[in-house]
C-alpha cells in the first residue's frame, strides 16, 4: 500500500477545520492591519535560499530539499516565507508602490529534519513582512499582531522577548567582541558552535547544546555595544510597546545569525504546561539590509513568521478547539428516481443562492434519508416527490424541532433567509 513520505502528514477532518477556521481568523485580523495577501512559488531558485539568504544557517547547510529540473535547473523546496516575499517584491517591482507595504502569506515549507512533535518536513507557516519604513513603530506594530492573534485565540500567559542588534557599525563591533571572548573557550563548545565561530559568531548565543554552559552566559552582551542610533530605535521599540500594553522582556540571547538581519529581534511565547522550554510559537524581527542584498533597492522590511502545527499542538494542550463546523443548510431527497434531476436542479439554485446543501444521490429510502440528514447536521430538510413537483409547492422539515412547513417554490429563498436567520440568532 502506497504511503504518505515521511515527514508530512494528511490534513483533513478535524484538522481540515481547525486550519480553515485559522485562515479566516488570519485573513480577518489582516484586514485591520491593511495588509495584503501574497503567494509565492513553492519551489524558487536554489541561490535565493543558498546564496541569497546566507549559507550560514543551519537551515540552508543541512536541512534544504534541492533537486534538479529537466533544463538543469538548481531548485530548492522553500524551507521558509521570507526569502520568497522579498524576491517577489523585487521581481515585480513593488517597491515603487505606495510604501509601507504590509503583505501577509500561508502555506506549506519543506526542511529535511527528524519528525516529531510539532515539527515536520513539510510544515505550514503563517507570516507577514512589512517593507519600506525604518521607524520602530513598525516593528512594534509587527510583534503587535502576534500578540493580538494570539490573545484572540485565548492563549495563556503570552509574552514577548526582544532584543536588538543594532544598526550594521553596531554588529560589527558585537561580532568582534564575541571573537575574542570565544577564542579560548572553543575546546569546550559543541561542534556547530566551533563552526560557527568561523562564520557567524552570533549564532553561538542560539545554540541549544551549550545554552546552559557558563561560558554562554558571561558572553559580551549586545547592549553593551549599541551606538546612540541604535540604541535610540530599542528605546523607542520598548516605548510604542508600552503605549499598547504589551509586556515583554528583553532577552539578550535571541538573535539572528544573518548579516541583514539589523536592530530589533523578537519572539512571542505562551505558558503552556507540557511545553518547557519550546513554548516559542512565533519569531521574527527587522530586515533593513535584505532586500538590497538579493538585488533589489535600498528598502528597510521587518516581519515574523509562526508555524501552524506548535500552534495548533499549543491550543490543543490548552483545551481551545478552534475548529468551525461547517454543516448543511438543507437536505434535500427525492421519493422517487423520477424526481432526481429535480433536486439536483433545486439544490443548484440553493447553493448559487448562498446556502449549505447536500443531497441524495444514490436514492435511499425516507428512513436512510432522515438518518443521513442527522448524521450531517443539517438544519433543515427538503423532501421532493411528485406532488411537490406538479403543486411547486415543497415540504421543508426543521430537522431539530421537527416542524414541517408547506412552502411555494418562488418563497424558498426568503423562507429559508428567514428561517437560517433566526437559527443563528437563537444560537
Amino acid at each position: 500500500m502506497l504511503q504518505k513520505p515521511k515527514g508530512t502528514y494528511d490534513i483533513y477532518g478535524d484538522r481540515a477545520l481547525t486550519q480553515l477556521y485559522f485562515r479566516k481568523l488570519v485573513e480577518a485580523l489582516m484586514d485591520k492591519y491593511n495588509a495584503k495577501y501574497i503567494e509565492t512559488p513553492i519551489f524558487e531558485a536554489s541561490e535565493l535560499f543558498h546564496r541569497g539568504v546566507g549559507e550560514t544557517t543551519d537551515i540552508v547547510s543541512k536541512e534544504t530539499y534541492d533537486f534538479k529540473d529537466r533544463g538543469n535547473r538548481d531548485l530548492t523546496l522553500r524551507p521558509e516565507g521570507t526569502a520568497g516575499v522579498v524576491r517577489c517584491f523585487i521581481e515585480n517591482k513593488l517597491y515603487a508602490e505606495n510604501l509601507p507595504l504590509k503583505a501577509w502569506y500561508m502555506g506549506p515549507m519543506f526542511r529535511y529534519e527528524r519528525p516529531q512533535a510539532g515539527r515536520h518536513r513539510e510544515f505550514y507557516q503563517f507570516g507577514v513582512e512589512a517593507f519600506g519604513s525604518n521607524d520602530p513603530m513598525m516593528d512594534a506594530d509587527m510583534i503587535s499582531i502576534v500578540v493580538n492573534l494570539f490573545n484572540i485565540l485565548g492563549l495563556k500567559g503570552v509574552s514577548v522577548n526582544i532584543n536588538t542588534l543594532g544598526d550594521s557599525e553596531s554588529r560589527e563591533n558585537y561580532r568582534k567582541a564575541l571573537l575574542d571572548y570565544f577564542k579560548p573557550y572553543l575546546n569546550d563548545l559543541c561542534d556547530d558552535c566551533r563552526r560557527r565561530y568561523e562564520k557567524n559568531p552570533l549564532r553561538i548565543l542560539d545554540c541549544k547544546v551549550d545554552s546552559s554552559n557558563e561560558i554562554m552566559k558571561n558572553a559580551p552582551k549586545m547592549t553593551d555595544y549599541l551606538n546612540d542610533e541604535s540604541r535610540k530605535h530599542f528605546e523607542k521599540v520598548k516605548e510604542y510597546l508600552d503605549t499598547m500594553g504589551i509586556s515583554y522582556k528583553v532577552n539578550p540571547n535571541i538573535v539572528r545569525g544573518l548579516d541583514y538581519y539589523t536592530h530589533t529581534v523578537f519572539e512571542v511565547q505562551a505558558d503552556i504546561e507540557g511545553f518547557g522550554s519550546q513554548n516559542t510559537l512565533a519569531a521574527g524581527g527587522r530586515y533593513d539590509h535584505l532586500v538590497e542584498f538579493i538585488g533589489g533597492p535600498s528598502v528597510p522590511g521587518v516581519g515574523f513568521a509562526l508555524g501552524l502545527e506548535r500552534l495548533f499542538l499549543a491550543l490543543q494542550a490548552e483545551g481551545i478547539d478552534i475548529k468551525e463546523m461547517v454543516c448543511p443548510d438543507v437536505y434535500i431527497f427525492s421519493a422517487s428516481d423520477e424526481q432526481k434531476p429535480y433536486v439536483l436542479s433545486l439544490a443548484n439554485d440553493l447553493r448559487m443562492a448562498g446556502f449549505n446543501i447536500e443531497i441524495d444521490y444514490d436514492g435511499h429510502n425516507f428512513k436512510s434519508n432522515f438518518k443521513q440528514a442527522d448524521k450531517v447536521m443539517a438544519k433543515y430538510i427538503i423532501i421532493v416527490g411528485e406532488e411537490e413537483v406538479n403543486s411547486k409547492i415543497l415540504t421543508v422539515k426543521n430537522n431539530e424541532t421537527k416542524e414541517e412547513y408547506k412552502v411555494k417554490l418562488d418563497k424558498l429563498i426568503e423562507f429559508l433567509d428567514e428561517k437560517l436567520g433566526d437559527d443563528d440568532e437563537d444560537r
